[in-house]
C-alpha cells in the first residue's frame, strides 16, 4: 500500500475484540458513541438487486427535484455531461476513538481514481433500499459490516470533475455509524486507508487530493456525525 498519509497508518482493530488497541494492548474508549440513538445493522451484503452477470450493466435510479424515481440508467451515461440526477449514498464510519475512517480511492477506478474520499460512496440497485445498499456497499469495499448505521438527512449537488470529465448530480443519502472490526479493503476497490481525527482531516485535505463531493457531504452530514463522534468534529 503507498505511504501517502502524513500520519501514521491507522491502529488495526482487536479481531478478537472488535475494538481498537494501543500499543499496550489496553483499549481506548474515551468517546461518547451514542449507541442508543441508531439503528443496529445485521444485513445479508448479498441482498439487493444486485446485476447477475459480469457483463451486466448496471443501472442507477434516477429521480426528479423531489428525490422522487422516475426512471433508470446506465452508470457511466449519468456521469457524462451534462449529466443525470440519480440516487446516491455516502458513508462516514468512525472507531471507537471518534476517528472518521477514510479511503483512498483505487487507481484503476474511471471515476475518480487515487483520491480520499468518505468511508463509502455508491448508487443504489433499481428498487434497492438506500440503507441497505450502504451496508452492502461499504462491506464490500472494505470488508467490514457497520456495528450502526443512522440516517443523517439527504443533499442534492451538481459537482463536475474536472480531472475526469464527469459531473456528479446526485441525490444523496447520508449515514453515519460506528466500525467495530478489522478492515479489510478490497484492493480492487481501495488503495488505501486511514483512521483520521477532524484535525489530522484538515491536514490531508491540505496535501492530498479528495474527490470533489467529499466536503459537500461531509459538511451535510456533519450533525449526524456530531452525535455519533462527538462536538469534536
Amino acid at each position: 500500500m503507498p505511504q501517502s498519509l502524513p500520519t501514521d497508518r491507522p491502529t488495526h482493530l482487536d479481531p478478537r475484540t472488535g475494538a481498537d488497541a494501543d500499543a499496550d494492548g489496553s483499549l481506548d474508549s474515551g468517546v461518547d458513541t451514542g449507541l442508543d440513538t441508531g439503528l443496529d445493522v445485521e444485513t445479508d451484503v448479498d441482498s439487493g438487486a444486485r446485476p447477475s452477470g459480469a457483463q451486466q450493466e448496471i443501472l442507477l435510479e434516477l429521480v426528479d427535484d423531489e428525490g422522487v424515481t422516475i426512471g433508470t440508467a446506465e452508470k457511466l451515461w449519468a456521469h457524462q455531461q451534462p449529466g443525470r440526477l440519480h440516487r446516491a449514498f455516502s458513508v462516514f464510519l468512525f472507531d471507537r476513538q471518534g476517528r472518521m475512517l477514510l479511503q483512498r480511492r483505487a487507481l484503476g477506478k474511471y471515476h475518480s481514481p487515487g483520491v480520499w474520499s468518505n468511508t463509502c460512496c455508491g448508487h443504489p440497485y433499481p428498487d434497492e433500499l438506500p440503507f441497505v445498499a450502504a451496508a452492502r456497499r461499504t462491506a464490500e469495499e472494505l470488508g467490514v459490516a457497520p456495528a450502526l448505521l443512522c440516517e443523517a438527512g439527504t443533499v442534492r449537488y451538481d459537482l463536475p470533475d474536472e480531472a475526469s470529465g464527469l459531473i456528479e448530480r446526485e441525490w444523496n443519502h447520508l449515514f453515519v455509524g460506528l466500525v467495530t472490526g478489522p478492515v479489510r479493503p478490497a484492493p480492487e476497490e481501495v488503495d488505501d486507508y486511514a483512521f483520521v481525527t477532524a484535525e489530522e482531516l484538515r491536514a490531508l485535505e491540505a496535501e492530498r487530493p479528495f474527490s470533489v463531493w467529499f466536503r459537500t457531504v461531509f459538511e451535510a452530514a456533519l450533525p449526524g456525525i456530531r452525535e455519533i463522534a462527538g462536538n469534536a468534529w
